[in-house]
């Protein structure tokens, strides 16, 4: 299915003015000709129409490629809210509860133990307090890491086991035998673990992720060019990534993302264009249906949008960076303080971002997406994410 992304003439129909809607273009224009972002896609639909959407810059500057609606881009974390969707259908079929212990289908887990303390010889390891479950693993809460961080030993052994490498079953074989950073329930971590959730999906429905997700999610939803891989003819569609200086960190045909065999990564794997995403998000604005093809119940969004998170857990953040005035539900972000996140929003906004500085976020109650791709890494170099959400609500005027 190709979905037009052509914005309707007159948004101020939908409470938006055109003169507002208008900044947006020249200051995203501006990341671009200070030599800082390569290229940017914005999108907003309100309403279910799209009343802004534009394309400034190159995909790939080597190729002299500008950027255009199909660019193809690396959505790595927004992978996360559709593998979170597609446990939530096997969940919704009765296939586990949220509380189910994770070992009762991934039994590697059985010994797993928690980092007391660092220790003079060596991380003093003790049993769990609790089980790790599957609603630990849908909201970071279950000691799991990512090899990232600095600030426990835990991280160092991930690195050390180069736990983000090999295929799925041969991650989660290593990562089993890795102490876990807190007790489950004890604290939130961003983490592996939608990646464990990944291969969940993939025990419990039998078949692999790509095949689980093409079938259940991307066919039903027209979402035609998001899989683990880029063929090869799309491969002149897939933009570069950038980083400081406008140096090339990935280039389009020498990655990883083109070999069909690569591991698929439940927590950042996917590739994707913004039609495609603008379709999914579309689905959990409707509350689990769109065009006619439900993919969950209207109580299972709810749920998945919920703040999850005890009081004791807040703020989240990501390293050092605080993601402000924001709980967590199953698999996204979820804004429960407009002041204390200092950013035009509303209670209730859901979303996640990728780590190559794309984001999307669903505000239901002003019936808002929102959607900014580009591909620059580190994400948090530059604020042009920002930038964009401020403009989009600075424009709303009704």
């Amino acid at each position: 299915m190709t979905t037009d992304l052509t914005p309707i003439p007159n948004p101020n129909t939908l409470g938006f003015s055109p003169a507002r809607l208008a900044r947006i273009r020249p200051a995203m224009q501006g990341y671009v000709d200070a030599g800082k972002l390569a290229g940017v896609q914005t999108l907003i639909m309100r309403r279910g129409q799209i009343v802004h959407h534009h394309c400034v810059g190159m995909r790939n500057i080597e190729a002299a490629q500008p950027l255009t609606p199909d660019t193809i881009y690396r959505i790595y974390s927004m992978t996360k809210p559709i593998t979170t969707v597609a446990a939530l259908m096997l969940y919704e079929e009765g296939q586990f509860h949220l509380y189910d212990p994770v070992t009762n289908y991934l039994p590697a887990f059985k010994d797993v133990q928690v980092c007391e303390r660092p220790g003079v010889l060596g991380p003093e390891l003790v049993k769990p307090c609790t089980p790790l479950t599957i609603h630990h693993l849908m909201t970071h809460t279950g000691g799991l890491s990512y090899g990232w961080f600095e600030d426990t030993p835990v991280d160092a052994l991930y690195r050390q086991a180069s736990i983000m490498e090999g295929s799925m079953a041969e991650r989660l074989e290593k990562l089993a035998k890795l102490p876990l950073v807190s007790h489950p329930g004890a604290a939130w971590r961003y983490s592996v673990s939608t990646d464990v959730l990944g291969y969940l999906v993939e025990v419990i429905s039998g078949q692999s992720l790509g095949d689980f997700f093409q079938e259940r999610i991307f066919g039903p939803l027209g979402m035609t060019d998001t899989a683990f891989h880029v063929p090869a003819a799309k491969v002149d569609r897939f933009a570069a990534v950038y980083g400081p200086g406008m140096q090339v960190v990935d280039a389009p045909t020498s990655g990883q993302f083109t070999r069909p065999d690569r591991a698929h990564s439940g927590g950042g794997g996917l590739v994707g264009t913004t039609a495609d995403y603008l379709r999914f998000a579309q689905m959990l604005m409707n509350q689990g249906a769109l065009d006619g093809e439900r993919l969950l119940g209207r109580k299972t969004v709810e749920l998945m949008t919920l703040d999850h998170l005890p009081d004791a857990l807040k703020p989240i953040s990501i390293g050092i960076s605080p993601v402000r005035g924001c709980g967590f539900g199953l698999g996204v972000r979820v804004l429960e303080d407009v002041a204390a996140s200092q950013r035009s929003g509303s209670v209730g906004e859901f979303g996640w971002g990728g780590a190559a500085n794309t984001d999307f976020w669903v505000d239901p109650k002003e019936e808002i997406i929102g959607l900014f791709m580009t591909q620059f890494m580190p994400s948090d170099t530059y604020n042009a994410r920002r930038d964009f959400r401020n403009l989009v609500y600075q424009a709303l005027v009704d």
